[in-house]
């Protein structure tokens, strides 16, 4: 094995092991909060003054976008998922950094776990509520998931990567 092909291994097991992590907490913080805690039934609980737990069932994409319970989009949903899955582990398998590679695990495992709620349940399980009070009027986020958490610090981390990492080192 040369010398690049060892950083690169060790770096794709980091990935596939951030990836596995991201889905593992994903999928069991949402199993909780539906079969043990019941949040179906126990509507908005008030965590602290600026995050509640709510059930929300996203049949769209990022951000609640192309809201569409039709059997056929889900499907085509769940297919651009999978490719982009494939995709991303491609890159991941190729990247050069540490970093890269474990950005893209974060966004692998996100993906999947949002893609086994759409499978499952025909939309992604949705759970946490920011908002702040400013002057009497309440503004909130997006509802998200760890899933969604995982894919915005792994697009974070690319991007540190892109803009902010250690250069390549040029070729003699």
């Amino acid at each position: 094995m040369s010398g690049l092909e060892q950083p690169r291994t060790s770096h794709l097991r980091a990935g596939i092991l951030a990836a596995v992590i991201a889905l593992a907490l994903d999928q069991a913080s949402k199993l909780w909060l539906l079969y043990v805690f019941d949040l179906g039934n126990r509507g908005a609980v008030r965590v602290t003054p600026f995050f509640d737990l709510v059930l929300a069932w996203n049949v769209g994409i990022s951000f609640g976008w192309f809201q569409t319970d039709n059997q056929l989009a889900q499907v085509a949903l769940m297919g651009i998922k999978a490719v982009a899955v494939i995709v991303l582990g491609v890159w991941m398998a190729r990247a050069g950094t540490l970093v890269a590679t474990l950005a893209l695990g974060l966004i692998i495992g996100g993906a999947i776990g949002n893609g086994i709620d759409r499978f499952l349940h025909g939309a992604v399980v949705d759970f946490a509520l920011l908002h702040i009070e400013i002057g009497g009027k309440t503004f909130n986020w997006y509802v998200f998931n760890l899933a969604d958490v995982a894919i915005v610090a792994g697009v974070a981390g690319l991007l540190y990567d892109s803009f902010l990492g250690v250069p390549a080192a040029k070729a003699p």
